[in-house]
């Protein structure tokens, strides 16, 4: 192939997909007695990052628990328990807010709480799962106004 076929075919293209990016967006067809589903996901699962990464770093702070890095562990820990309420708050599910506070509560770095090394891998494991069960099941409903 050439350069000039392969600028040929990439000019094309490009053009094909701006043609395609011009067309508005089709509504979802309408089927008298049947449900159809919209191709546009109905739900955002905007709690599934936080809570992901606040597992990586639970994960990660086990290591650290006796040095001075565990404070910074227990900044981003704490705020991301917070970022995740605020979403189980968005999508009216308040019952993890019982599961986040305490969490938030525990690893806060301002008025800090000692255990021992075992009751924090403990602590760690327990915090992990809910933050991950939290991401995965808080669900905040689209508007349909977009």
């Amino acid at each position: 192939m050439t350069k000039k076929e392969r600028d040929d075919q990439l000019r094309e293209q490009r053009l094909r997909n701006e043609q395609l990016r011009s067309q508005p967006a089709r509504p979802a067809p309408q089927v008298k007695g049947k449900n159809v589903q919209s191709r546009y996901p109905t739900f955002t699962r905007t709690a599934l990052a936080p809570g992901l990464l606040a597992a990586v770093i639970l994960l990660a702070a086990v290591a650290v628990i006796d040095s001075g890095w565990f404070t910074l562990f227990r900044y981003a820990i704490a705020i991301l328990a917070l970022i995740v309420c605020v979403f189980a708050y968005q999508a009216k599910q308040w019952w993890w807010i019982a599961g986040l506070v305490p969490i938030a509560v525990v690893w806060n770095p301002i008025l800090p709480l000692d255990f021992i090394p075992p009751v924090w891998y403990a602590l760690h494991l327990a915090a992990a799962i809910v933050f991950v069960a939290a991401g995965l099941l808080i669900k905040i409903p689209v508007s349909k106004d977009k």
